[in-house]
C-alpha cells in the first residue's frame, strides 16, 4: 500500500506544480517551499536546543496549537519550538508577525520519502506533536525510524473515515505510529480501540483555552466603538452563500449595526454584497484618523486578525462556512458569552462543537432567511437572550484545560525516557 500511497503523492505535486500557473495559492505554496531545507539547516546551527515540532495543516489547527504551545512552553522554557505549515492560507497569515512562544516556522515539504527523511533529519526535533487530522505518512513514518516522541492533539474522528473501513490498514497503521492520541471527545476514543489503538484518552479541544485567552485580553479598536450606538450583530468569516440569506435581513432589520468580516477579504464579493445593501456602509480601510465620527449601519472588515476580537461588539454573533467548505470557528463569539448563530450543516459529526454548543443552547442553525429571522426573533427576547448567554460561558467553563491534560501527559512519558 506504501507504493501506491507514494504514487498519490508524486501525482499530487505533478498535479500542484501544473495548477500553479493559474492558481495564485498553489504557485505559494510551490514557491514556499522552494527554500524549505536550507533555511532549516540555518534555524537549527542558530537553536541547536532540545525542539518541540508541531505540524499544522492551517490557520484552524494552529489556534488549536496555540494553547498547547503556550503551556509546554511554561514547562519547557529554554526549548525552542517549530511550526510547520502544509497550506499557504495559514502559513501567510501567521508568518507576517511574531508569533509569541513559536521560534520558527516553516512550510512541510510534500510528502515524498526522499523529502520527509531529509525534513527530519533537517529539524532534528526532540518531540512532534501533529494537530487534528494532516498526517503525512512518510513524514510520521520517519520521525518513529529516528525514535522521537511523537504526539497526535484535538484529535476527532468519524466512522466513515478511511482509517476504519476494511481496506484501510496503511492507514491504521499511520494511527498507531503516535505515541499517544489525544481527542476531542469519548466517540473517537470508542472508534479508535475498534481497530486496537489503545494509547488515547479524551483531553478535549484546545481552542476552548485558546479563545477563552482571547476574551480576557481582546484587542481594542476605539475606532469603531466610538460608532456603536445600537447593538451590534457580527457576522464572521461569511461566504456567498451565507450572505444570500443575510443580505435580505440586514436590509428588514431595524436597530442593529453589522460588523461583517468576509473570509476572503480579497474577494470581489465584498463590494457585491455593499451595494446590495441598503443601508450607510464604510469599509474599516476607508476609516480616516481625522473623521472619527464617521457614521455607519454596515462596517466591513477588509482587515486581517480583527474578527477574533470584535466580537466583544457583539450582542449576536452569525459565523459562516457551514453552507459550503466548512464552519469556522463558533467558539470566538461564544467565549465572549454570546449566542451564535450558524448555517445548518450536512455533516454535524466533523464539527463536534456545532452540536455541543446547541445541547447547552448557545448555538443555533439556520437553513432559510425565515429560521434566521424566526432565531434572531427569539433571541430578542430577554429571557431566551440572556439564557443563551449564560450557556455559553457555562460551556467555555465547562470545556477549559485541554492543553493542560495534554502537556501533562506528555511530560509524564518525556521524564520516563529522559527526554530534553
Amino acid at each position: 500500500m506504501r507504493w501506491i500511497y507514494n504514487l498519490f503523492i508524486g501525482g499530487m505535486t505533478t498535479a500542484i506544480r501544473l495548477g500553479s500557473s493559474s492558481t495564485p495559492k498553489l504557485k505559494r505554496m510551490l514557491q514556499g517551499r522552494e527554500t524549505v531545507f536550507p533555511v532549516v539547516e540555518a534555524f537549527r546551527k542558530s537553536h541547536p536546543s532540545p525542539l518541540l515540532w508541531i505540524h499544522v495543516a492551517s490557520l484552524g489547527e494552529y489556534e488549536q496549537a496555540k494553547p498547547v504551545i503556550r503551556t509546554f512552553k511554561s514547562h519547557y522554557p529554554f526549548w525552542a519550538v517549530a511550526v510547520s505549515f502544509f497550506s499557504p492560507s495559514g502559513y501567510d497569515n501567521v508568518i507576517k508577525k511574531k508569533q509569541e512562544f513559536v521560534d520558527f516556522i516553516t512550510y512541510l515539504p510534500f510528502d515524498t520519502p526522499q523529502k520527509a527523511k531529509k525534513f527530519v533529519a533537517t529539524l532534528s526535533p526532540n518531540v512532534a506533536i501533529f494537530v487534528k487530522y494532516d498526517l503525512w505518512a512518510n513524514h510520521i513514518r520517519e520521525v518513529g525510524k529516528e525514535n522521537i516522541p511523537l504526539y497526535l492533539v484535538a484529535a476527532s474522528f468519524r466512522n466513515e473515515q478511511v482509517y476504519f473501513k476494511f481496506y484501510g490498514g496503511f492507514f491504521r497503521n499511520v494511527l498507531r505510529s503516535f505515541d499517544h492520541i489525544f481527542t476531542q471527545n469519548e466517540y473517537s476514543v470508542e472508534l479508535l480501540k475498534k481497530i486496537d489503538c489503545e494509547q488515547c484518552s479524551v483531553a478535549g479541544d484546545p481552542r476552548f483555552d485558546n479563545v477563552a485567552a482571547i476574551s480576557r485580553q481582546p484587542r481594542y479598536f476605539p475606532e469603531i466603538e466610538v460608532q456603536i450606538k445600537q447593538p451590534v450583530m457580527v457576522l464572521g468569516s461569511v461566504w456567498q452563500e451565507d450572505m444570500d440569506i443575510l443580505i435580505p435581513f440586514i436590509n428588514a432589520a431595524e436597530n442593529i449595526q453589522f460588523i461583517i468580516a468576509p473570509h476572503d477579504i480579497h474577494s470581489p464579493a465584498m463590494d457585491r454584497w455593499r451595494a446590495a445593501i441598503k443601508k450607510t456602509s464604510l469599509k474599516y480601510s476607508e476609516m480616516q484618523d481625522e473623521l472619527p465620527n464617521q457614521a455607519w449601519e454596515v462596517l466591513f472588515i477588509d482587515n486581517i486578525g480583527m474578527l477574533s476580537s470584535l466580537y466583544q461588539f457583539a450582542q449576536w454573533a452569525y459565523v459562516g462556512g457551514a453552507f459550503g467548505k466548512g464552519l469556522h470557528n463558533i467558539l470566538e463569539p461564544l467565549a465572549f458569552g454570546i449566542p451564535v448563530i450558524f448555517g445548518k450543516l450536512k455533516k454535524v459529526s466533523k464539527f463536534p462543537e456545532a452540536a455541543i454548543s446547541e445541547s447547552y443552547g448557545c448555538g443555533f442553525p439556520v437553513d432559510s432567511l425565515a429560521s434566521l429571522g424566526r432565531t434572531m426573533g427569539k433571541l430578542h427576547e430577554k429571557e431566551a437572550y440572556q439564557k443563551a448567554c449564560r450557556a455559553a460561558k457555562k460551556l467555555l467553563e465547562d470545556n477549559q484545560g485541554s492543553a493542560e491534560k495534554i502537556v501533562s501527559e506528555i511530560k509524564k512519558q518525556l521524564e520516563w525516557r529522559k527526554v530534553g
